[in-house]
């Protein structure tokens, strides 16, 4: 099966929506195909804004019906607690509410941007849209992330080579509760480290320190700004470490 004939088969679908690569490709593919598909984005404090940003920048620029959903997934059991499967209980919270806002909306297919190149092993989050029956085009179809990438280049979506990012939570340690006001320390650090030139990274808290994980080219810059780094990122922590092996798991 190839997009078209997903698109044919389902040709009225809800999108759960990031606005990342894979999700904005396959909103693009939907329209392309003449499906009549609606993007639902839900916000909530493990989403940083520019994810938002990015997400309402790709719907208008392909014209496409999105709605934005508010939603605090702390309040939702085995959320904050940040145990190892903590992605299964939040997954299954966000496409319930999206399925039914867009059962509601008369959207009766759900559809993700899980692509051909995500391994479902040990992945929490995938075994909730499995038992939630998301389908996944990308994946069903064999399109893996770098195709992904191809396409999108070729279709002139502004995504084609935005980073991986997964959510603010995964900067937690699993075990340690998880707050509001820890991922807005995060996200503001992170915000901080963009603003200055670093690219695809992460800032992780240990305990009440903060780790900034660079790729290992940057590490160089991140040296030569250490006190401007440290001028940022000091008054929301106690210390701030840099891992100088760099970052070795480009998803997470």
């Amino acid at each position: 099966m190839d997009l078209a004939a997903f698109f044919k088969e389902n040709p009225t679908v809800a999108l759960g929506f990031s606005g990342g690569a894979d999700s904005s490709y396959l909103l693009y593919s939907a329209l392309h195909y003449g499906a009549k598909v609606k993007a639902y984005y839900v916000r909530t404090s493990f989403q940083p804004q520019f994810e938002l940003d990015d997400a309402l920048r790709m719907a208008k620029h392909l014209g496409a019906d999105m709605n934005v959903i508010e939603t605090d997934v702390l309040s939702v059991p085995g959320v904050a607690q940040n145990p190892s499967d903590r992605c299964y209980y939040c997954k299954t919270a966000i496409f319930s509410l999206v399925r039914q806002r867009a059962g509601n909306d008369g959207y009766p297919v759900l559809i993700d941007g899980t692509n051909a190149s995500d391994d479902a092993g040990d992945r929490p989050g995938m075994t909730a849209l499995k038992e939630l029956s998301i389908r996944s085009p990308l994946k069903e179809c064999g399109i893996s992330k770098s195709e992904v990438r191809r396409l999108s280049r070729e279709a002139g979506l502004f995504t084609w080579d935005k980073p991986a990012y997964a959510c603010l939570a995964t900067r937690i340690p699993a075990g340690t509760v998880i707050t509001e006001d820890a991922l807005q320390r995060i996200e503001h650090a992170e915000d901080s480290l963009f603003a200055m030139g670093f690219t695809d990274f992460r800032v992780r808290m240990t305990g009440n320190a903060a780790k900034i994980q660079l790729p290992v080219s940057q590490i160089p810059m991140a040296l030569d700004r250490r006190e401007e780094i440290l001028e940022k990122l000091q008054p929301a922590f106690e210390s701030v470490l840099l891992d100088m092996a760099g970052r070795r798991n480009q998803e997470i």
